[in-house]
């Protein structure tokens, strides 16, 4: 059993492996979500590298109100190219370079993630071993992951600094939070960093200060000290961006479009409840226009498939994508395979909050997966955008559904032991399912250089 699980293990490592690297050779990051407003990031960030530092203002990106740090890599590219290069115009040529060092630095950032995550459950299951097959097969079926880090974006430093927090608190969990100075240094860059990659992180900050009405009253004093000391570090290491926003735009969540304030009038009502013919779509043809603007079946769409086309087609590149007529048809499939998988998904949410108690590092999980979620549709309320819903992506939730595929990992650890017919049924249908949502996680563009 031991040799079957390594080997199946070693599958869903070379398989995630092979799928970023393919999407390098067959994805140009150019043809990412605002692609050009990031780039446009880049491109003044680095202008005045390595002299001085500049972030650009509304003038010169419209995703100024971003963090720095998913910036930091593709500008020194950046600089480095236009020292190397003979060119009439860095400023383009120089992108398809820095379009590598995105990729490449992403893609080392997700194996990292994957090998944090992996450690905490090693924790978590206090075992020799740090080879999870459970998390492994179910990391790989995530089409969400392999195109966030494709693409210029801050979530994938998210998943990263957030595999690094994870591990330090529940190491820090199993000592009763009695932290060191060093820990509580630690700790509170990690939330800097967290705040400093992209605003969403900030969802994952409320269920540390929840947490107090659970701890024990023994470990109260020590937690309490823990959690004041570590956020003051953070406040310290990323307060500066926030108040330069505050201070240029009167507004530390500025953004580039005006809010309508929380009110549920705001979305129409299929919004929040679509119709049937459209939920239909999800399992016919589940991408762009369908949909138009439902919460459910959009997100649903975009986390297992690509609803928004973006590994297929783009309006800047409408004829280079392969597959675009038969696309649609395949991930309706895709969307029906991937049903029990959800539904098994959401059961293990459930199970986990049920059956696993006084578990301080699982209710952290529990709360984020809560303040993310309930974060996430106030913005979409907040900031409508009708009629496309095009702020509806998975990519900007990608944190919810990293956290939630660590609770199952514990699930499917109880089938294993506990019912274990059950358990080999499902392991099988996840494999089924990675082999038959493959090309879901390919980019279908031709080959880039």
């Amino acid at each position: 059993m031991i040799n079957k699980k390594l080997s199946l293990s070693t599958i869903y490592i070379i398989g995630i492996i092979f799928i970023c690297l393919f999407n390098i050779f067959f994805y140009d990051p150019i043809q990412g979500y605002d692609a050009e407003a990031h780039y446009d990031y880049v491109d003044y960030f680095s202008r005045y590298l390595p002299q001085d530092i500049r972030l650009p203002s509304d003038l010169n990106s419209r995703e100024f109100f971003n963090p720095p740090i998913p910036y930091i890599i593709p500008s020194f590219a950046q600089v480095i190219c236009r020292n190397v290069i003979d060119s009439n115009n860095f400023l383009q040529d120089c992108k398809q370079y820095y379009g590598i060092a995105i990729q490449v630095s992403q893609f080392i950032l997700y194996l990292l993630t994957i090998f944090f995550n992996l450690k905490t459950l090693q924790v978590y299951f206090q075992s020799k071993d740090i080879i999870n097959l459970n998390y492994l097969a179910l990391v790989s079926l995530l089409a969400v992951n392999y195109r966030t880090i494709s693409m210029l974006r801050g979530e994938p430093y998210i998943l990263f600094f957030l595999s690094l927090l994870l591990y330090k608190f529940i190491n820090l969990y199993r000592k009763n939070f009695k932290a060191t100075k060093y820990d509580i240094l630690i700790t509170g860059i990690l939330i800097g960093l967290l705040a400093l990659s992209r605003q969403w992180a900030f969802l994952l900050f409320p269920a540390f200060f929840l947490l107090i009405i659970y701890i024990k009253k023994e470990n109260r004093i020590e937690y309490v000290k823990f959690t004041l000391g570590t956020f003051a570090v953070g406040f310290i290491t990323s307060s500066w961006f926030y108040f330069n926003l505050f201070i240029n735009y009167g507004s530390f969540t500025a953004f580039n479009k005006p809010s309508m304030g929380f009110k549920f009038s705001n979305q129409p009502l299929n919004f929040y409840i679509p119709n049937l013919n459209d939920l239909m779509l999800v399992f016919s043809k589940p991408i762009r226009p369908n949909f138009s603007n439902q919460f459910i079946t959009t997100l649903y769409s975009d986390f297992w498939g690509d609803y928004w086309g973006y590994f297929v087609f783009t309006s800047r590149n409408l004829e280079a994508g392969r597959n675009q007529l038969i696309i649609g048809d395949y991930l309706a499939r895709v969307n029906i395979v991937s049903l029990p998988i959800t539904l098994f998904l959401i059961y293990s949410i459930y199970w986990v909050v049920k059956n696993v108690k006084n578990n301080i590092f699982l209710d952290y999980i529990k709360y984020s997966l809560f303040f993310t979620l309930i974060g996430y549709l106030w913005f979409l309320i907040s900031y409508p955008e009708l009629p496309s819903g095009d702020t509806n992506k998975a990519t900007y939730v990608v944190q919810f559904f990293n956290l939630v595929i660590i609770n199952c990992s514990i699930y499917l650890d109880y089938l294993y032991k506990n019912r274990k017919k059950t358990y080999n049924i499902v392991m099988i249908y996840l494999l089924f399912a990675f082999i038959h949502n493959f090309s879901s996680y390919l980019s279908h563009f031709p080959y880039r250089f």
